[in-house]
């Protein structure tokens, strides 16, 4: 459990590096043609469908591949 956590914060702060030093890293988060935008006079709603998709398969890969290594440490 410590070396999943650990992990989990090493990809943390490298998000955030990336974020804070490349802000155009993540620019395409809520521009993916699926994702719905509709603005009015009167307000403003946003769904970001295409994008949590996106984000959901990244998630699911990165943290496949994480057990995976984990389970071949000794």
């Amino acid at each position: 459990m410590s070396r999943l956590l650990i992990a989990l914060g090493i990809v943390l702060i490298v998000v955030g590096v990336l974020w804070a030093w490349w802000p155009r890293a993540f620019g395409w988060f809520g521009h993916l043609p699926g994702d719905v935008r509709i603005e009015t006079k009167h307000g403003f709603v946003f769904v970001p469908l295409a994008s949590m998709l996106v984000v959901s398969v990244l998630g699911s890969v990165a943290l496949n591949v994480l057990a995976w290594l984990l389970r071949r440490l000794p």
